[in-house]
């Protein structure tokens, strides 16, 4: 159920300008749309979503994506293993 929310509000996903900073350093990214390569992240169908309190998971490619289940705001991204 919270895979289908996250995806029919996937347009309403965004983050600030923090956030963006934040998911580079943690991903070590080097490109500038973070909220698009997010994006893509959720999308494939290889993705874990859940929900723990307001926030929603998704778990994919040794990354976890934390995202605010109310407003969509990608807060952080981490690299797992």
């Amino acid at each position: 159920m919270n895979q289908e929310i996250l995806l029919a509000n996937i347009d309403k996903i965004h983050t600030t300008s923090m956030g963006i900073q934040r998911i580079k350093k943690n991903l070590n990214l080097d490109i500038e749309d973070v909220v698009t390569y997010c994006k893509n992240k959720i999308l494939d169908n290889n993705c874990a979503i859940y929900k723990q309190g307001k926030n929603l998971y998704c778990a994919i490619d040794n990354i976890k994506i934390t995202i605010n289940s109310y407003s969509y705001t990608i807060i952080t991204a981490h690299l797992i293993y």
